[in-house]
């Protein structure tokens, strides 16, 4: 298979605009819409042209939505009144397919789950036709969302768009992909254990993960106590936009926060000068991390040393937070398993039906101890934020396998082997970024993970635009 590097464009993709517009950033088209150098309707068309071009070998995406031109017809006769309908009117965005949106099946990479379209939107989906955006279709997701690697028995292999022998990660798979290879400029991903963060490390582009309840879910997946909506994009500022229009209260979500009307955008470009950042050697196991991964910790350290940030080791004293996470996720997927009818099991993803089976007689005792654990993980932490203001560590341990890698033992391969690093945040509930950090020899994405104490999502976009600036 010939590689296709989302980094280097085609003189095919170029056309009248001055930049084509399925590369632009969120920020780009919407000063193009306002300027009226461009529409929506040719914003879109380019991205559908770019996804009829690249897609086949790519497969992000689960289903197209058949009334996405109407939608961006629309919105260019709204921009061309003067009268734009929101914050994203008319920007092209995706919606991973975990994610009701009312018109279109929710599969969530499953054969096993109901063809027949929701009739209800999830609050990030309504939160987006709000704000005008135009939403493309839903991309693909690992089944049910329960693993890294980017495959599900319901849309097959999704490819990493760098190198499409490797894989996107997962579970925002297709998000990721989308996101590197031009297919819209904003993407919603879903995150319990590192489903947002992992494939934005292994596809070059950011995912944040907010902070637990900043952005309201209904209805509540199978990691429900652990699972976050939010952002996967090109840029920093960008992801800061889609989160203004994403966080905010939302009463079907029992956990969802109080919207302070913040501008996440305000204060990211102040640079990093004065804030102490802690240096997580582990999340509380011995994680791997390979020599790519060390270097790109290194690169970002001396970014923000440079930037007069104070980074220096935090020293922790976490419990064996991949002992803790385990027993809650494999427990989750018990339950989920559980709930259809023993001779449909075999169509699972038979990863996802060994880790059920391993984890089907998990006590309410157990349960409780693992909660206590998950506790004390989110108190360690709380200890250091007093220390830090934000925190630095691997996002994941190498860079992108190969697509065809299976788990030996899923229960330990998965958590430990490859995705060590981001399900700490999920435990204690705090934001988490990740950003690239330049590619490797085989020209494949590095990233690092940015950190902070709960509720401080506008740090970690602040330390990650840093880093970004001089990448």
């Amino acid at each position: 298979m010939v590689a296709l590097n989302p980094a280097v464009l085609n003189p095919a993709d170029l056309n009248t605009a001055e930049l084509n517009p399925a590369v632009m950033d969120a920020e780009e088209l919407l000063a193009h819409f306002a300027a009226k150098t461009l529409t929506p309707l040719q914003a879109l068309q380019s991205v559908l042209e770019r996804i009829a071009r690249q897609n086949p070998d790519i497969n992000a995406f689960a289903i197209l939505n058949p009334v996405a031109l109407q939608d961006a017809r629309e919105s260019t006769a709204r921009w061309q009144a003067g009268m734009p309908k929101g914050a994203l009117d008319g920007v092209p965005v995706t919606v991973k397919d975990l994610i009701d949106m009312a018109g279109l099946p929710t599969r969530r990479g499953s054969n096993l789950t109901d063809p027949a379209p929701a009739r209800t939107d999830a609050p990030v989906v309504k939160a987006l036709r709000d704000a005008g955006a135009v939403i493309i279709g839903k991309t693909t997701t690992t089944e049910f969302g329960w693993k890294s690697p980017g495959d599900c028995p319901h849309t097959g292999i999704t490819r990493n768009p760098w190198h499409l022998d490797h894989t996107p990660g997962g579970s925002s798979s297709g998000a990721g992909a989308a996101a590197a290879s031009g297919f819209g400029a904003l993407h919603v991903g879903t995150d319990a254990g590192g489903s947002i963060r992992i494939p934005a490390a292994w596809c070059g582009v950011v995912g944040l993960k907010p902070t637990f309840g900043r952005v309201p879910q209904w209805p509540l997946g199978a990691f429900g106590n652990v699972a976050v909506a939010g952002p996967i994009t090109r840029s920093v500022r960008d992801a800061a936009l889609m989160l203004n229009v994403l966080a905010r209260f939302d009463a079907s979500d029992p956990f969802s926060l109080p919207d302070d009307g913040r501008d996440w955008r305000h204060g990211i470009e102040d640079g990093v000068a004065g804030l102490r950042i802690g240096i997580l050697q582990n999340p509380g196991f011995a994680a791997p991390v390979d020599a790519d991964g060390m270097a790109a910790m290194e690169r970002s350290h001396n970014i923000l040393q440079d930037a007069g940030a104070s980074v220096m080791i935090a020293e922790s004293k976490l419990p064996d937070t991949s002992k803790i996470f385990t027993k809650i996720w494999g427990a989750a997927l018990a339950r989920l398993v559980g709930s259809f009818p023993v001779a449909e099991q075999q169509y699972l993803d038979p990863g996802l039906l060994e880790v059920a089976m391993q984890f089907a007689d998990v006590s309410a005792v157990e349960m409780i101890e693992a909660e206590a654990l998950r506790l004390a993980a989110a108190h360690e932490m709380a200890r250091l934020s007093d220390e830090f203001d934000a925190f630095i560590c691997p996002t994941v341990p190498a860079c992108a396998p190969l697509a065809d890698a299976k788990l030996s033992n899923p229960v330990e391969a998965l958590w430990r082997d490859w995705a060590p690093w981001t399900f700490l945040f999920n435990l204690t509930r705090q934001p988490a970024i990740s950003i690239p950090v330049g590619v490797n020899g085989q020209n494949l994405p590095c990233a690092v993970q940015i950190a902070a104490p709960l509720y401080r999502d506008d740090i970690v976009l602040r330390v990650a635009r840093t880093i970004e600036r001089v990448m």
